[in-house]
């Protein structure tokens, strides 16, 4: 796929940045620019952001969560029926019992635990060994979920990385479960 004008338009997406991912995200409505036409690749990304970027990815009735309920405290109004939507479909889960870590950066390895998720890895909690995070750098590497991402297990991902690790989630193979 060759980089379309959307990643162009972008006053502030360079030679530097992914600007294949970036121009289909834009094209597919899972991540956009601001109102001042910039797409901020250098910005980290919330988890509350994660989860809007989640919720477009798989398509999710956000509007259908806008009163639903959540253990987290922590979600801001404006966040809540995305981070419930992304938590009822079994994508995500909180920091502790009761926080969602809202307003932390998102790590490279809780995005790219987002995304396996979504394709179909990961919904046992068997499948994470005795460490999670190990488990799904592990996984993630044998799917190429990293392609193109230079960032460690626990740095806070860019918008420019969300977008390269998405559009890696969207070439990947989804997981058939044989239900055990």
């Amino acid at each position: 796929m060759v980089a379309g004008a959307g990643a162009a338009s972008y006053a502030d997406v360079s030679s530097n940045h992914h600007q294949e991912a970036i121009a289909v995200m834009q094209a597919v409505g899972v991540m956009v620019g601001d109102q001042n036409g910039n797409f901020n690749p250098d910005k980290q990304v919330t988890r509350a952001e994660m989860a809007v970027v989640m919720s477009n990815l798989l398509g999710l009735k956000v509007e259908d969560f806008k009163n639903a309920s959540i253990p987290f405290t922590d979600v801001p109004e404006w966040a809540r029926p995305y981070v419930a939507a992304c938590y009822a479909a079994g994508v995500t889960s909180g920091t502790s019992a009761t926080t969602y870590g809202s307003n932390d950066p998102v790590t490279a390895v809780q995005a790219s635990l987002m995304m396996m998720k979504a394709l179909g890895y990961f919904q046992l909690s068997k499948d994470f060994g005795s460490d999670w995070q190990v488990a799904t750098v592990k996984q993630g590497s044998k799917i190429d979920l990293f392609d193109g991402i230079v960032a460690g297990a626990s740095t806070a991902m860019t918008r420019n990385d969300v977008a390269q690790l998405t559009l890696n989630t969207l070439e990947s193979t989804m997981v058939e479960t044989d239900g055990m």
